[in-house]
């Protein structure tokens, strides 16, 4: 079972960065294009970034374009998302997870392989 961990979660000032890391302990996620989702405080969960499973390329929701940046290690078996110019909108909890057929990066459509992870919590203080 493919279940994903994330970490680097903290609380930061507006104009900070985090980097979020992605691991999936006893399961490989090489195969698999991955996407970060996040879900703000009372929203539904969205998707924000996704990398192929070569990780030659990526896409990513205007919310965040120019300031994420999405990349991986396949022998590290990790994904990573740098944040930077960190707004208080971006607040939510972050979840990573592994996409199955018939999910498009290119179209940002996820179809989840696995199950979800805790996810980790991004506070933005103004």
């Amino acid at each position: 079972q493919l279940q994903p961990v994330e970490s680097g979660g903290d609380l930061v000032h507006t104009g900070g960065s985090l980097r979020l890391t992605c691991t999936a302990p006893g399961a490989t996620l090489q195969p698999y294009p991955v996407g970060w989702f996040r879900q703000a405080p009372g929203k539904d969960r969205e998707i924000i970034s996704c990398i192929s499973a070569t990780g030659i390329n990526a896409n990513y929701a205007d919310s965040v374009k120019g300031r994420f940046t999405i990349s991986r290690d396949n022998s590290k078996n990790t994904v990573w998302l740098q944040m930077n110019d960190l707004k208080p909108e971006d607040t939510g909890t972050y979840y990573c997870v592994a996409a199955g057929y018939p999910s498009s990066c290119r179209s940002l459509v996820i179809h989840p392989f696995g199950s979800w992870g805790q996810g980790t919590q991004v506070t933005v203080s103004s």
